[in-house]
């Protein structure tokens, strides 16, 4: 059942919102703490080999430096099967960056300080950094990221792509991308006896206890994390990083509060990036567009501490009909930083091979980019056959042309022109999965006439506190101003982490059933409610595991983009983007708007800007800095506008709601990609598109026309 209510699709203003920009609301590294001494890594100077020893006498002997942990006197660490956690374990390095020390100090600048005075020497060893489309260590995972197999076929592929009319066969490739949250990973730690307390920079509270509890051999009851406020995450908090456990080891060993905030240069090697991959697509089709044939082969790599496999041919599985198709994965592990996730983890990436060879098909064909993929809709997933509980991308991609003004569009390259500038015109579909995980949640109501909703939810900028008060006022038929929403914390009922768009769902299921407990024990209660009040707790674990599998779910959108580039200097800038989107119920207008023009702006990142080289010597990522590693600010997005359709989607969660936080970003750069080929008539098909791309291959396409 659907509920319905003024609070639910209101533009709710956030709950949180005036305490940040009062400076109220506290981070990871805020809280006041007595006695509090702060923490310093030393990283490693090679990119494979072992330490042969370390000299920390200088470091002990500058004032207020308290101790330097090293493998050789780091608290022992339980094994969690997680190699990036094992800090501090073994003199043996795997990448650049890696923690080889820790210096703890009465100020953050003694720490520095110290840090830098330790002397590490290596024997360094032979590294292999690059990826290859023909390394010799590349093999098949048994399952890419979320599980999903690494290779499927259907139909005979081979055979159709031979025998189709039209061939597409192109190889994409994308660079290395890396989280950049303006709040940096950051942990407060403090003992006190055998409890451990920590305030995280972390994407979910629960999960990050229960890894500490491991590492530390604890019961999970005398492990509390708090993560009330959250500075951006983008997937690098989803997991926990090395300085959550860094901390806990320093404040145990120095018996004081500890805080310890990575340094922007130090994020790159600690704490996950999109990997870079090589993609190759392979569109067989009719002369009317239809594809018979699809291939779509991805090639990346990990980390040789841990094994991570971006689901980038995933992305082919589930988008257009397509008879006969090969998806698979293969990777190789490297001697470079873990990669991890990064919003839209597998479909950010897989999408711009697959649009952007929607669009150069489209161009082989002589048909129009949108109408050759409303001709590959499909009512079923391809990949399952079940058909889709809601699919509004044909609605995306007609409402959107019509609001972009699609119909005007002169199909030929470089055929607009404004003095010296190039006007192009691109479109790419979008699509993300809609999850759900299992979560707890407690309302409670008071003897005031309010009510108290718990749930362990992490907001890390959405508006998720926002969001799950409107749900709870929804359910419990109340006005939003005696709802009083806690979250953030572990010691709250269990809650999922905030990643795969799956939080408002997870988190708001619980609540809702656990508002409507707490009516229907409210309608049997007689007399003034007691001095606790009155609760109700709900664990959707049984509801989620009876949840239907009868149909695909997934959220849909289309992305345009309107760019303008330079003749002259190849220089490229977006003019005008627009998302549409099909998304089930927008549950706050206001906060929806805003993730969907969030992962739209980092899209444009992606198109144009972000790289992360690596440097094959050094062996590992020169952009270390947001001086070096570019990202959109307000000059580069101009006008960015989210539009959503009314969809009904009565099979998912009680409120109809679907992922939003990370299908704005899916689609984008392929978008703006194909917009540059239609202004230049250069496809680009190595992210970002750079001037040096563009030159070369403009001056063709550029000459008058008569």
């Amino acid at each position: 059942m659907v509920t319905t209510s003024e609070e639910l699709g209101s533009p709710a203003v956030r709950l949180e919102g005036r305490a940040k920009v009062t400076g109220t609301a506290r981070y990871a590294t805020e809280h006041p703490m007595p006695g509090c001494v702060y923490a310093w890594p030393v990283t490693a100077a090679v990119a494979r080999g072992e330490i042969t020893s370390i000299a920390t006498s200088e470091a002990l002997a500058q004032p207020g430096v308290l101790t330097v942990l090293t493998h050789l006197n780091a608290p022992r660490l339980a094994d969690v099967g997680d190699g990036t956690l094992a800090v501090l374990q073994s003199p043996r390095v795997a990448h650049r960056g890696q923690c080889v020390a820790l210096a703890v100090a009465e100020t953050l600048q003694t720490a520095q300080s110290a840090a830098a005075a330790v002397q590490v020497e290596y024997r360094a060893e032979p590294h292999d950094v690059l990826l290859r489309a023909d390394h010799p260590g590349l093999y098949t995972p048994e399952k890419a990221n979320g599980g999903f197999p690494a290779d499927r076929e259907r139909g005979d592929f081979d055979t159709a792509f031979t025998a189709a009319q039209t061939r597409l066969d192109a190889v994409y490739r994308i660079p290395a991308l890396h989280n950049h949250p303006m709040e940096p990973h950051a942990s407060t730690a403090v003992w006190e006896d055998s409890r451990l307390f920590v305030y995280d920079s972390s994407q979910g509270a629960s999960p990050t206890q229960e890894v500490l509890a491991a590492l530390f051999d604890l019961d999970k009851a005398r492990v509390t994390v708090v993560s009330e406020h959250v500075g951006g995450g983008f997937g690098s908090k989803g997991s926990p990083r090395p300085q959550l456990p860094l901390a806990a080891m320093a404040a145990r060993e120095t018996g004081r509060p500890v805080k310890l905030a990575l340094g922007r240069a130090q994020m790159p090697s600690l704490v996950g990036h999109r990997p870079g991959t090589e993609q190759r697509m392979r569109l067989g089709a009719d002369r009317r567009g239809r594809i018979d044939a699809l291939a779509h082969e991805a090639v990346t790599y990990s980390s040789t501490l841990k094994e991570f496999v971006e689901q980038s041919a995933t992305a082919s599985r589930t988008m257009y009909a397509s008879p006969h198709s090969r998806t698979t994965h293969r990777v190789t592990r490297l001697d470079v930083p873990t990669p991890s996730w990064m919003r839209a983890p597998g479909e950010c990436s897989g999408m711009f091979a697959l649009e952007s060879a929607m669009d150069e098909l489209a161009f082989a064909c002589g048909i129009d980019p949108v109408e050759l993929r409303l001709r590959n809709d499909t009512a079923t997933e391809p990949d399952s056959g079940l058909p889709f509980s809601s699919r509004g991308l044909a609605e995306c991609l007609t409402e959107g042309a019509r609001l972009f003004g699609w119909a005007d569009r002169d199909p030929r390259p470089a055929s607009r022109t404004e003095g010296r500038l190039l006007i192009g015109t691109g479109v790419a579909s979008s699509g993300y999965p809609t999850e759900v995980a299992p979560s707890c949640a407690e309302a409670q109501a008071e003897p005031s006439g309010g009510y108290r909703v718990r749930v362990n939810a992490t907001d890390i900028g959405t508006g998720a506190r926002t969001v799950l008060a409107q749900i709870a006022a929804d359910a419990l038929g109340a006005p939003l101003d005696r709802v009083h929403i806690e979250i953030g914390s572990s010691d709250l009922p269990r809650g999922s982490v905030a990643g795969g768009s799956s939080g408002t769902a997870s988190w708001g299921w619980a609540v809702h059933r656990a508002c409507r407990e707490l009516l229907r024990l409210l309608a049997e209660h007689d007399g003034p409610l007691p001095s606790n009040g009155l609760a109700a707790f709900a664990d959707t674990t049984e509801d989620i595991a009876m949840l239907s599998k009868e149909y695909a779910r997934r959220a849909f959108g289309a992305q345009f983009a309107e760019v303008q580039v330079d003749m002259d200097t190849g220089e490229t800038r977006v003019r005008r983007l627009l998302g549409v989107f099909a998304a089930g119920r927008i549950l706050n207008p206001r906060t929806a708007r805003s993730q969907f023009l969030g992962g739209m702006t980092m899209g444009v990142g992606m198109a144009l800007m972000e790289n992360s080289t690596m440097d094959p010597a050094f062996g590992d990522h020169a952009e270390r800095d947001l001086a070096s590693y570019h990202v959109p600010v307000n000059a580069d997005v101009l006008d960015v506008r989210a539009h959503w359709i009314e969809e009904e989607e009565t099979h998912f969660t009680p409120t109809g709601s679907k992922g939003i936080g990370e299908i704005g970003i899916v689609g984008t750069a392929a978008a703006i990609a194909n917009a540059v080929h239609h202004a230049t008539g250069v496809r680009v098909r190595d992210l970002p598109v750079q001037p040096e791309k563009l030159l070369p291959g403009m001056a063709e396409w550029a000459l008058p026309r008569g």
